[in-house]
């Protein structure tokens, strides 16, 4: 049986110039559907997995959610087909807790899920209580209201390198380093959409500052853009605005290989086994998401923006204290120690798609 090593070095054999830009490595690494990190099926979670999420911490997080999804279902004016969309659903936890806690509102809840073995995982969870759809292009023919909820969705996408030599951007491609290994190599970018994102970046960099470019981030925005739903977009994940990501004290990128809470910048080792990700440059998303045509309702520290979030939660409990199961999860999400700083939440209008 190849392992994804074998099966990377199989295709840089095939490639004429024996390298391959390292947004290819990074999507085979995660997204093989046998040998990828994420590929075979959902990941454990939590203190038994190799990192932690909101999700992860409990299911306060879903609860606010919920209500969320059902103040901006009020806000339309009540519509009957308002769903509830989530992609990068995982196992299905977080729809579970949400869908848990809108107690008797009957909101429909839509899955975009591509990977028949998490739509699997997803539907032991949730039985029949969500819909799946395979793909983001779906949703251009319904439904016509929502709120589309993303919880660490585009740091795993797959980013290409780049470099600054001193005079210029290079692309660092993944060529072999003898039998066992892998290196990264300098050249030209690999594609013209590269080529016009490299021009807008800082020039005043000293030599050797490298960072990730998420192109397909890009993408995602724009084609979720394309959705026929009105409504608003819920994204929560890891990332800068870009006068953090352009610093010197980030001169070497966001880029890490994750594995049992453990953390380093050897994104060529033990490929497909270990989770890559990167933070999201949340300046360069919301100008791409305003492009076109979405409007930035909020944006802020995760601590900040739940925080606002849970006053309604707390008006719910009639002046009962909540307990202290909760008050932890409610800590961890929040408090600027632990997810509350290094965490980010982007809240987008979107209007109807004419």
């Amino acid at each position: 049986m190849s392992s994804l090593p074998q099966i990377l070095r199989e295709k840089l054999s095939a490639t004429p110039s024996g390298r391959l830009p390292f947004a290819q490595v990074m999507e085979l690494a995660l997204y093989h559907p046998e040998h990828g990190y994420y590929g075979p099926g959902p990941r454990k979670i939590g203190r038994q997995g190799d990192f932690f999420t909101s999700v992860s911490v409990g299911p306060l997080y879903g609860k606010l959610l919920a209500m969320q999804a059902v103040q901006e279902w009020r806000k339309l004016g009540e519509p009957e087909a308002f769903t509830i969309i989530e992609q990068g659903a995982h196992d299905g936890q977080l729809a579970e807790d949400v869908l848990d806690a809108l107690e008797g509102e009957r909101l429909r809840y839509l899955i975009v899920e591509p990977n028949p073995n998490y739509r699997e995982a997803q539907r032991k969870r949730l039985g029949g209580r969500v819909a799946w759809v395979e793909s983001l292009e779906a949703l251009k023919t319904g439904p016509r209201h929502g709120f589309f909820i993303c919880n660490e969705l585009p740091d795993a996408f797959p980013v290409h390198l780049v470099r600054w030599n001193g005079e210029r951007w290079e692309e660092l491609f993944v060529e072999a380093d003898g039998a066992e290994s892998f290196r990264f190599i300098p050249g030209a970018c690999s594609c013209a959409e590269l080529e016009t994102e490299v021009k807008h970046l800082p020039q005043d960099l000293e030599t050797g500052h490298t960072l990730e470019v998420n192109l397909a981030m890009h993408e995602w925005i724009r084609t979720l853009a394309q959705a026929a739903f009105q409504g608003t977009v819920f994204i929560a994940d890891y990332g800068l605005d870009a006068d953090e990501f352009f610093a010197d004290s980030r001169a070497s990128g966001t880029i890490r290989r994750y594995k049992q809470h453990q953390m380093d910048g050897h994104v060529l080792a033990d490929l497909g086994s270990c989770d890559l990700t990167t933070h999201i440059n949340f300046t360069r998303l919301i100008d791409e998401a305003e492009r076109c045509g979405l409007v930035q309702r909020d944006y802020d520290l995760q601590g900040r923006l739940l925080g606002r979030m849970a006053t309604r939660w707390l008006q719910s409990l009639e002046g009962r204290p909540p307990d202290a199961a909760t008050m932890r999860q409610f800590n961890s999400l929040t408090h600027p120690a632990l997810m509350g700083r290094s965490f980010r939440c982007l809240v987008l209008e979107k209007p109807i798609r004419i």
